[in-house]
């Protein structure tokens, strides 16, 4: 993913490791555009956060073994062996639960050539004609020299997808009403080189494509993307891509949940795998956690390990996106 802010009121942005890098300029993150537009007048808050009014089934603690075993195979870039033992392990658990799952495979044009990538798509029966995508990322970025094992940044959103896609198989039961789920386990999230429009997104890029040439774009009633949300500091970001109803949405459902400060209090424009679902007019909304450590200093770096989350960070976006859904199959 890659942050995009607006030009304005930069230096008023909540987050100090933002401020520091918009004042020293270069970095690994790329600002192309630059404004943040004020939605409150108090500063925001980030008081530590347990997770409250669960919706039962949801185990933030399942969720957390998810990610251990994600971080397990280590660096996992597209087209490598470990991204492949992580694959059978995603497959291995969605089919042991009796979900059927779609491996769309494909090959990337990459700038160290041709990739092979596979989606995996998770269905969930409804009968309501609506598809409500809920997607996430399960590639890491190759960095050289360093191990990075993406416990947050690939493994989180792996994570709680699984122990999603379990709980809504359990709750839809045999009577598949309501609007049919995609559960979209994306490949080629992140960049291989620098990032661009055309070096990253190479799954959500793929699937998009697919869906418009089919015409099944019109069925979708929301994407709900999820990255980087094991923060055991969680504070998500209040996205400025991410289509205005949902977003607004998914602050009502978190203050009604108890978590009143979970997201930011200015919006910020991430690039992400909502964004060629955007482009296309589809509802979308961003669930990212995108202030990692002290000055974002965990960010693709090695101490992106599992000890850095939270059952109790899966529990509430886990708790937040199973209301969200419930609201939208209404």
């Amino acid at each position: 993913m890659q942050l995009s802010i607006f030009p304005g009121n930069a230096a008023r942005r909540s987050a100090p490791w933002l401020r520091e890098l918009l004042a020293g300029a270069a970095g690994t993150l790329a600002f192309t555009l630059a404004l943040v537009l004020p939605l409150y007048a108090a500063p925001p808050s980030n008081p530590a956060r347990s997770a409250s009014h669960p919706v039962p089934g949801l185990n933030g603690e399942r969720a957390m073994v998810f990610a251990r075993s994600a971080a397990s195979f280590g660096p996992r870039p597209s087209g490598s062996p470990a991204i492949e033992g992580l694959r059978r392990f995603i497959l291995r658990e969605l089919r042991g639960n009796g979900i059927p799952v779609e491996e769309q495979r494909f090959t990337a044009r990459t700038p160290a050539g041709d990739v092979p990538m596979v989606n995996l798509i998770a269905r969930i029966p409804g009968n309501s004609g609506q598809r409500i995508l809920l997607t996430g990322h399960y590639d890491t970025k190759r960095i050289q020299g360093i191990q990075f094992v993406g416990a947050n940044d690939g493994g989180s959103s792996t994570a709680l997808l699984l122990e999603l896609a379990t709980v809504l198989s359990k709750r839809k039961g045999a009577t598949g009403s309501g609007p049919e789920i995609w559960i979209v386990f994306f490949d080629g999230e992140e960049a291989v080189g620098d990032w661009s429009e055309t070096d990253s997104l190479y799954g959500s890029r793929h699937l998009a494509s697919q869906m418009e040439r089919e015409g099944r774009l019109r069925s979708i009633r929301a994407l709900i993307n999820l990255d980087m949300i094991g923060d055991r500091d969680l504070n998500l970001v209040l996205e400025y891509n991410s289509t205005a109803a949902l977003r607004n949405l998914a602050v009502e459902v978190a203050a009604a949940q108890g978590h009143p400060d979970l997201f930011d209090r200015h919006l910020s424009a991430i690039e992400d795998d909502h964004i060629p679902f955007a482009k296309l007019n589809v509802p979308v909304l961003n669930l990212i956690d995108f202030s990692y450590g002290p000055r974002h200093a965990w960010w693709h770096s090695e101490a992106d390990t599992i000890d850095k989350l939270s059952p109790a960070s899966f529990g509430i976006v886990g708790n937040l996106v199973l209301e969200i859904v419930d609201r939208l199959s209404r």
